[in-house]
């Protein structure tokens, strides 16, 4: 699964070369021009990191920073603050707040993406590796192929978007309607019941040799991936 960012800033020129720039890497990028906008969004969607700029119209990034440290849906999110302030009181207000990372603007962008790398290593290592493994499901990130053993599964692409991210997660519940936002995208408008009939390829290809079906339904709940026994 892609990198959910969120980038908020209220410079159009720049939140124009950085969504350009980390899109052309895969990643997800949404976009929030200021505070209020961003905290919507921080309410209603899962994002795995947030790019975000101090002075912003309204609710300023501090204020959203402290925000999220707050709240227990979002204190986890790693958070890069960037901003034109570069003295050290700035620096050690910015980090105490929450921020990971403190980038002062101008900035290089190849220096940026590496920093920006490095937080996601240390917060969401499993969302950078180049492989996946669960007990004995592996999938290659860069060559889209997946494995149960030495047995190599095949799956459409809606199919791996949603082993990868139970293997991103396993161990934890999605229901339906979170899963069709992770693996489809919050833009695209499909019935549930294509989660269901996605579930089953995934299970078909995942028992294909006889194997244990690891994806378990939790009644009421959702799905789960189980480490097989």
């Amino acid at each position: 699964m892609a990198v959910h960012v969120l980038l908020v800033e209220d410079d159009e020129a720049l939140a124009i070369m950085l969504r350009y720039n980390l899109e052309a890497e895969g990643y997800e990028v949404t976009l929030a021009p200021d505070g209020e906008e961003a905290d919507h969004y921080l309410s209603t969607r899962e994002f795995d990191l947030v790019i975000l700029d101090w002075m912003l119209p309204g609710v300023t990034g501090i204020e959203l920073c402290r925000r999220m440290r707050l709240n227990p849906r979002t204190r986890a999110i790693p958070v890069i603050m960037l901003t034109a302030r570069g003295e050290e009181t700035d620096k050690v207000k910015g980090l105490s707040t929450g921020a990971d990372d403190y980038v002062v603007k101008p900035f290089s962008v190849p220096e940026f993406m590496a920093r920006m790398k490095a937080v996601l290593r240390r917060a969401r290592p499993l969302k950078v590796a180049d492989e996946l493994t669960v007990a004995d499901i592996r999938l290659e990130r860069g060559a889209r192929r997946a494995f149960r053993g030495r047995r190599e599964m095949r799956l459409g692409p809606t199919e791996m978007r949603l082993l990868e991210f139970f293997m991103e997660n396993p161990g934890r519940v999605f229901s339906r309607g979170q899963l069709l936002d992770q693996v489809w995208g919050h833009e695209t408008y499909v019935d549930e019941r294509a989660v269901d009939v996605c579930i089953g390829r995934v299970r078909k290809a995942l028992t294909a040799g006889g194997e244990d079906n690891p994806i378990r339904t939790v009644r009421g709940e959702g799905y789960m991936l189980v480490k097989p026994s």
